[in-house]
């Protein structure tokens, strides 16, 4: 999962389009893009459209719903389990519990659809409340349907009274530093992707090329988009350089050679294992981006 783009379920054109962009998810939006009058219609359009053309994206289909303390969680899965979307993500999770809690909602819609138990995977977003951020270490060991774990700022905005997350050179400040922090903290633990949340200037390309190479320095293994325009950006940003694939295959081929020792000497640098997990980590990333067989 390099890119991830958002696509408001309630438009047929910008679902279309969502589709053919290329992402490695598309992200069909039954929350913050459908005004409230509009959430049985998108549930509608949404799953009609899923089931006549996921066969026609390479992408994965996540649903994002609403969230738990909405009372329209379980209508949204009604409607859009039936279409077999690959995951579901949770908006303002406050814990690992609501995992656990969907996970359980997921397993009856399953039954219900005639799907195996555990075939749809869930992504929280962890911090768009206050507690949500405090209970980031709670993932681990959730679930087995967790596919990764991600971050918002805009709604924790809203939450803790901030008027802006960002800084005037547009520098998130403290709090959602601490919050993006708490995000890869939170993956590591758990052990899965950490992916990184929106960049609403969608028109500054420049800006948005930055925060997706520090994101990937940092850690993270994925941003999310809001705009097509993002998604060649940030498979970019998030595919592993052939000079980086090569130099992490000839470290785990000097410590397969050696026996698995605990450290080993290539070109005058010592390496030890530590290395050797980022190697076989970056490896990975480069096989599931396709640039590695």
């Amino acid at each position: 999962m390099r890119s991830l783009l958002f696509v408001p379920g309630d438009s047929e054109k910008k679902l279309e389009k969502g589709f053919g962009a290329g992402a490695d998810v598309v992200i069909v939006d039954l929350e913050d893009s459908v005004a409230p009058g509009n959430k049985a219609a998108a549930r509608d359009t949404a799953a009609s459209f899923i089931a006549a053309h996921r066969l026609q994206t390479t992408a994965a289909i996540y649903v994002r719903v609403n969230d738990l303390s909405s009372g329209l969680t379980d209508d949204d899965l009604a409607a859009l389990v039936p279409a077999k979307p690959d995951g579901i993500m949770l908006p303002k999770s406050n814990s690992g519990q609501d995992v656990q809690q969907l996970s359980a909602k997921l397993r009856v819609h399953e039954a219900e659809s005639g799907l195996p138990d555990g075939a749809i995977r869930i992504l929280p977003i962890i911090t768009e409340t206050a507690a949500g951020v405090l209970a980031a270490g709670t993932y681990a060991k959730a679930s087995a349907r967790l596919a990764g774990i991600t971050w918002g700022a805009e709604d924790l905005s809203a939450a803790i009274g901030a008027r802006t997350a960002r800084d005037g050179n547009g520098r998130y400040t403290d709090v959602f530093r601490f919050a993006r922090t708490m995000t890869i903290l939170a993956a590591g633990a758990a052990e899965v992707a950490a992916i990184d949340t929106v960049f609403p200037g969608f028109r500054d390309m420049v800006a948005f090329e930055s925060e997706c190479a520090e994101a990937e320095r940092d850690g993270f293994t994925g941003k999310m988009a809001i705009h097509p325009a993002q998604v060649p950006v940030i498979n970019a940003a998030f595919t592993p350089s052939a000079e980086a694939v090569q130099h992490s295959a000839a470290l785990v081929a000097a410590f397969e050679a050696a026996g698995n020792p605990g450290v080993v000497g290539i070109d005058g640098k010592m390496y030890d294992r530590p290395h050797l997990r980022l190697a076989e980590r970056l490896l990975a990333r480069a096989r599931a981006a396709g640039v590695l067989a």
